[in-house]
């Protein structure tokens, strides 16, 4: 394990408050800290460390120092043996993790056996047996060098990109952390991470991890969470990180693009959605209206999820009444129960962006159905909301609410609805439901988005690339195509014979 001294041990709280610089744990240089918020009561829980300018210049030194000094970039088994000893770090205090996520992102119970907190740790799993399927080496054909007519062994090398900045925001922190250390650090990368303001801890507890139960070297990994932009956008600026590996908003994402471009980094983007989810009038809908309830999962506070309905007008009136009695009945509030769906949203300013996003679809002419209120009661809370009768091109329909907020579009025929589901800056998922496979896998394959559920079906697993089209982002991370977006492809040709490979 890693002998690098750590500072003092924190204090008697359960979280990890401190940074991981260059293998050791320690306070904010200038002794900063930030609280963090219970998103179901306003509560504060406790605080971290804020980095500041000089822990983020120090953390990324370490990083360029730990992929230009140790073996991590080259020593493939090491790297495999360094990751299940994290990995294992990490099921041991699976249940830690487990009750974190809830009280500091609001994360429902149920969904912490699923996409928070159990499939992260199986997708991490298939990155590190992934290492030893990789094609790092490949040979071409021999070639003829042009001018001496003398034969040339040509080859194919895999080989990291060097530093990387991984950012990520607060509404799967863990998950969408963990995707892009397993990626980033199976490819031998070092890695720079920086967590939401709002959701620091699951990110500082992997860092204790690293330092403590794990021989990954001294600066291989760093953890600097901030809550000042102007320190968060040295990992854009500075020319010793090679990519940025974001998911967020596309907002975000823009402001990136224009920060990295100088330097030339490679950009990872997993940006804002609007996915459409389809009802076609052959569709079982017992199943179709149950399934349209993934909407308000997490409390809608997912890029991926089914926020913009659009149903066959056939079924329109009985999709309409079915939803109206589900969302008066779904399962919303203490994220603590088992049987919760939609907890809090994760802040007063996401609940007041929320609220401002119903009022306008009201203005715009959207009927609402359900919902609409945000409670008088402690805590960030907004209700399961309904809009029915909504045009395709309102606001509502059009922009990313992230709120437990779903939107009703009636269509006529199946060309409508691939356009009305394309009429959108986003292209990041999509859903349909329907008794025809025919007519199903069509609109699975016209419509313009990264990813397509059929009738409930899930893509989810550690091989499967995930991303978006348009606004949505740039690449796909996991799976193969993940896996090689966090390398670069070097060609050699060579008239000696290289036995090395």
């Amino acid at each position: 394990m890693s002998t690098t001294p750590s500072g003092p041990p924190s204090t008697a709280s359960p979280h990890e408050e401190r940074l991981l610089i260059d293998g050791e744990l320690r306070s904010a240089a200038g002794s900063g800290t930030f609280e963090v918020l219970n998103p179901a009561d306003g509560t504060v829980l406790g605080k971290v460390a804020d980095a500041g300018r000089e822990d983020m210049l120090d953390a990324i030194g370490a990083a360029r120092r730990a992929f230009e000094e140790t073996d991590w970039a080259v020593d493939r088994q090491f790297r495999k043996r360094a990751l299940t000893q994290l990995l294992d770090a990490l099921v041991e205090e699976k249940d830690e993790l487990r009750e974190e996520l809830i009280a500091e992102a609001g994360a429902p119970r149920m969904l912490t056996f699923g996409a928070q907190l159990e499939e992260p740790l199986q997708k991490f799993r298939w990155h590190i047996e992934h290492i030893d399927r990789f094609e790092w080496v490949r040979r071409l054909d021999d070639a003829v060098n042009r001018f001496t007519g003398e034969p040339s062994e040509r080859w194919v090398v895999k080989e990291p990109v060097g530093v990387v900045a991984a950012i990520t925001p607060w509404n799967f922190p863990f998950g969408l952390l963990l995707v892009k250390l397993a990626g980033a650090l199976a490819t031998g990368n070092t890695v720079v991470a920086k967590p939401a303001p709002e959701t620091p801890w699951n990110a500082t507890r992997i860092g204790r991890l690293i330092a403590e139960r794990t021989d990954i070297p001294a600066g291989v990994v760093n953890v600097v969470p901030t809550s000042d932009l102007d320190t968060a956008e040295l990992l854009l600026t500075d020319p010793r990180v090679d990519m940025v590996s974001f998911t967020g908003s596309t907002a975000t994402g823009q402001r990136i693009l224009e920060l990295a471009a100088p330097t030339f980094k490679r950009t990872m983007l997993e940006l804002g959605g609007k996915s459409a989810s389809i009802i076609l009038d052959d569709a079982d809908l017992t199943q179709a209206i149950p399934q349209a309830l993934g909407a308000l999962a997490h409390s809608g506070q997912g890029c991926a999820l089914p926020t913009r309905l659009l149903v066959h007008r056939k079924v329109y009136d009985q999709v309409v009444a079915g939803l109206v009695q589900a969302f008066q009945q779904v399962s919303w509030g203490d994220p603590q129960d088992q049987g919760t769906l939609a907890g809090p949203v994760i802040s007063a300013r996401q609940r007041d962006r929320v609220a401002d996003y119903i009022r306008i679809g009201r203005q715009e002419g959207a009927r609402l159905a359900v919902g609409g209120g945000v409670p008088d009661r402690a805590g960030f809370w907004v209700e399961p909301t309904l809009f029915v009768d909504v045009d395709n091109g309102s606001t509502i329909a059009q922009e990313e609410v992230f709120g437990p907020v779903l939107t009703v579009t009636p269509f006529d025929t199946d060309e409508e609805a691939i356009r009305l589901a394309d009429a959108s800056r986003y292209g990041l998922a999509g859903y349909v439901a329907s008794a025809s496979t025919e007519r199903a896998l069509r609109i699975a394959r016209a419509v313009r988005a990264g990813s397509f559920m059929i009738n409930g079906g899930s893509f989810s697993g550690g091989d499967a690339p995930f991303g978006g089209y348009k606004a949505s982002g740039i690449g796909r991370e996991g799976g193969r195509e993940g896996f090689e977006a966090y390398t670069e492809t070097k060609t050699i040709g060579s008239a000696l014979s290289l036995p090395l490979f």
